[in-house]
């Protein structure tokens, strides 16, 4: 499977596009603030994902956002509350700690995580973790850490995030980068699926495999789910997704555990991936190739697959391999340093959202239905992949917000509320909407692990 250079009109507009302000937006254009231009990453990366679904659907003008549900979709775990709680999102371990000579961003949210970063730095409580933590520098503390499989970035600003060996790949190259199978030769067969004529879910029928965790996989697989899909979420049941995120990102998708060190196990995920319209993949790069699970495998069985990964650093440059989240990803690329702040003495800051991950979710969406596309022309699927820190990129280069356009709040939105098996749920909605009115999820999230290994 080899980039290919004659890319039709749907894929070069994706491969070409840049978060770029969107030409109408109702409501305001700025509601967060801050020194880069988030909004206008949340609304062209919605943009793309409603212009992809319109030119798979042959629909132009159905599909739409506005600001006010593209902010709630975004802070879509903040709106969330769960019989009547507030979702968690940090641990207190987790976060900006000083080093040094400067600062470290920790991450320690899932339990595995936690524990090899105690013992990467041979610390006992949170007490001596600061105290180690204050006798390194923060690059000393990152390789530490990332050495012992953890997860950690050391605080960089921006010129010492372009001088590493790792900036030149996580910036190369469009923001989604396709590529397609060769043609065998014979006579492209038709696809095994069309879209639905019904405008809220053009996607019934269509079967996604979901090998993705955290925010910005599950994001993806949730709006398409909503769209109708038939998504089936697998995770690995020895490190169980942490409950709340599952929540967040578990509507209108069942929820299966599998090992795939399991020979019989992985054989059946690999009957269910012989039958699927889409798989999307979100672990570490290489880290599922050995379960046959690489996208040149996948379309190597099957030719008509779309196949759409995701990784935190990007698929080349000496970071390649490591573990990421958005947080990390903020820290090391120069968005943590920009949004510092010099109360009480200066300290790093973060997004108001985790917009790298929701970002990146929706251009998966774009992504997929683009593919998708392609397959009712030709018959054949392809591959497509995005990283957070090539998303952090496309923020970077969006002109800065003036002044002259101030932060103006945004109304609360109108949230949801439905039952489910972890209670009375109080949500966020979709971002786009369809003739105009508001896309609605279905099903509130199943039991995580419950479902069958099988499609509906």
């Amino acid at each position: 499977m080899e980039p290919v250079p004659d890319l039709t009109a749907s894929l070069r507009h994706l491969e070409s596009f840049s978060a770029a302000e969107p030409a109408a937006v109702p409501g305001p254009r700025r509601w967060w603030g801050g020194s880069l231009d988030v909004e206008g990453l949340a609304m062209g990366s919605v943009q793309a994902a409603a212009a992809a679904l319109e030119s798979l659907t042959g629909s132009p003008g159905r599909y739409s956002m506005s600001a006010k549900l593209t902010a709630a979709s975004f802070d879509s775990l903040g709106y969330l509350r769960i019989s009547g709680r507030k979702a968690q999102g940090f641990v207190p371990m987790s976060g900006f700690r000083p080093t040094g000579d400067g600062w470290i961003r920790l991450h320690a949210n899932y339990p595995h995580h936690a524990e090899r970063l105690m013992k990467a730095l041979r610390a006992a409580t949170p007490d001596d973790l600061d105290r180690v933590l204050l006798s390194m520098s923060a690059l000393e503390a990152e390789e530490a850490v990332t050495s012992a499989e953890g997860v950690a970035a050391a605080v960089r600003s921006r010129a010492e995030w372009k001088a590493t060996a790792m900036h030149p790949a996580a910036s190369f190259g469009p923001w989604i980068r396709f590529s397609r199978p060769s043609a065998s030769g014979e006579s492209p067969r038709p696809s095994s699926w069309i879209p639905s004529k019904q405008a809220t879910r053009p996607l019934a029928g269509l079967r996604v495999l979901d090998l993705t965790r955290v925010i910005a996989g599950p994001t993806a697989t949730r709006l398409l789910g909503a769209l109708g899909a038939d998504v089936l979420r697998i995770d690995p049941p020895h490190l169980p997704e942490l409950t709340d995120a599952f929540v967040d990102s578990g509507f209108d998708k069942r929820s299966a555990v599998a090992d795939l060190k399991d020979p019989a196990v992985l054989e059946r995920v690999r009957g269910l991936l012989a039958t699927a319209d889409v798989v999307v993949t979100g672990y570490r790069q290489g880290g599922l190739d050995g379960s046959g699970f690489s996208p040149e495998g996948m379309l190597a069985a099957k030719p008509d697959l779309v196949a759409v990964t995701l990784s935190a650093w990007g698929t080349t440059g000496p970071w390649s391999g490591r573990r990421g989240f958005d947080s990390l990803v903020q820290a090391a690329c120069g968005i943590a340093e920009q949004s510092g702040s010099d109360d009480g003495g200066w300290r790093p800051g973060a997004l108001p959202v985790q917009a790298l991950d929701h970002a990146t979710g929706y251009g998966i969406v774009a992504a997929v239905l683009a593919l998708l596309s392609e397959r009712l022309r030709t018959g054949l699927g392809g591959a497509a992949h995005l990283s957070l820190a090539r998303t952090a990129e496309e923020l970077f280069r969006l002109p800065p917000p003036g002044s002259e356009i101030p932060a103006r709040s945004l109304a609360v939105p109108d949230l949801h509320v439905a039952e489910s098996p972890y209670g009375p749920l109080h949500f966020a909605g979709p971002p786009l909407t369809v003739d105009g009115v508001p896309l609605q999820y279905r099903r509130t999230p199943v039991q995580y692990g419950t479902s069958a290994l099988a499609w509906q």
